[in-house]
């Protein structure tokens, strides 16, 4: 899902001196060096005044197509209606078992729920936090396996979610919001399933300037759908073929994604880098610890083999998780929790009826795991601030 990212919020802890110290995300510093060259593709879009889709969304999703290797990428309002459009696109809708993960966005689910279709939840990979294969099989071979018609792999924290369902019958529908130029065996997200799912919420990796998202498919009949869905099910103008949505992207966000787009590829390789360092950091200080579960140091992320990590986050492992997320916040240090809750936990998805223990390993991921400071701008001093202070409070 959708999401993760900070969804609801930028980090913006300070510290004793009134400034912060190392930010969870600092927008600004990607918005200096491009300032000119957004200003001037958003002007332009005042001059054509072609504020809902028009030539600016029409550019960036052309623009996307090729960076992405598929045949079709439509612009929309976000993430959550990506998810949504995706799904009723390729045909989920009432009745239908979908297959996905409790440990996500709350929109991986609400999605499903939204499209008319039942969320069935599999355990994660202690190791990616992603789908556990063993988790889905089970399910699959299991009293409700009959009715699954998809399978929603949520390519969490950036990290390709992968090799489900092609034995099976079974549509693939990708929640790739934090994954774009995340990578399988050299296929990129958004090109492996039927559709896919991305968001463009401020604080990912690609940002809009504020809420956008993209269907990505293969498919010519679910492009067409996507189409006529996000404008309120209209193939011709006031011609109301099925009930849609207003989902449009609206075209100061294709201008701002059309400038981001060219930079994305350098963006994420820093990432890649800051996340090698921060690695690197942890073994330094000896808290980098070789098993799944945290003991008395650090679980760092794992790029699984065969995948490009594009590190939307950079999440860890560790015993006290909330202790020390209140010690770094003291100290003016940025970082989150994704996620607190697991999906089947939540009130407002109780009457899935799933109960406390059903998924054991994302219930553990949710009291363990923190996202430390991660962007392409992030200094290695700031790093350093970092793993310093996480060694302070363990030592």
């Amino acid at each position: 899902m959708q999401k993760a990212a900070i969804p609801e919020r930028v980090e913006r802890k300070r510290g004793g001196t009134g400034r912060t110290t190392v930010p969870m995300l600092d927008l600004k510093r990607q918005y200096e060096p491009l300032k000119a060259e957004l200003r001037e593709a958003l002007g332009q879009v005042l001059g054509t005044q072609e504020f809902i889709l028009g030539e600016a969304v029409e550019e960036f999703e052309r623009a996307a197509t090729e960076q992405l290797g598929v045949k079709h990428a439509l612009g929309c309002s976000s993430g959550t209606d990506a998810l949504w459009l995706a799904l009723a696109a390729t045909g989920i809708g009432a009745g239908d078992a979908v297959v996905t993960t409790p440990f996500s966005f709350f929109a991986s689910v609400s999605a499903i729920l939204r499209a008319g279709a039942i969320p069935v939840l599999a355990d994660i990979d202690p190791a990616t936090y992603n789908l556990s294969h063993a988790a889905v099989e089970a399910v699959l071979g299991g009293k409700r396996g009959a009715s699954v018609k998809a399978i929603l792999p949520v390519h969490l924290f950036g990290q390709f979610s992968f090799g489900f369902g092609q034995d099976r019958d079974l549509t693939i529908v990708e929640d790739a919001a934090q994954a774009w130029g995340a990578e399988w065996k050299g296929v990129k997200a958004g090109a492996l399933g039927e559709a896919a799912a991305f968001s463009f919420y401020p604080t990912k990796n690609l940002s809009a300037a504020g809420d956008a998202g993209m269907v990505t498919t293969n498919r010519d009949d679910v492009a067409e759908r996507v189409k006529a869905l996000r404008n309120q099910g209209m193939r011709r103008r006031y011609h109301h073929d099925e009930l849609g949505w207003n989902a449009r992207m609206d075209g100061f966000q294709g201008a701002v994604l059309t400038v981001k787009l060219k930079y994305i590829g350098a963006w994420n390789e820093k990432r890649r880098e800051i996340a090698a360092r921060y690695d690197a950091l942890f073994a330094k200080a000896g808290l980098k610890e070789s098993g799944t579960h945290a003991g008395r140091g650090v679980v760092t992320p794992r790029e699984a083999e065969g995948a490009k990590h594009v590190w939307h986050q950079y999440v860890i492992r560790v015993q006290r998780r909330d202790a020390l997320k209140e010690f770094l916040t003291a100290r003016g240090i940025g970082s989150e929790i994704y996620y607190p809750v697991p999906l089947h936990r939540q009130e407002a998805l109780k009457g899935l009826g799933y109960a406390e223990g059903d998924f054991p390993e994302a219930e553990r991921a949710a009291r363990e795991v923190l996202a430390l400071p991660i962007f392409p701008e992030l200094r290695e001093d700031e790093q350093e601030t970092v793993v310093a202070a996480v060694t302070e409070f363990l030592g």
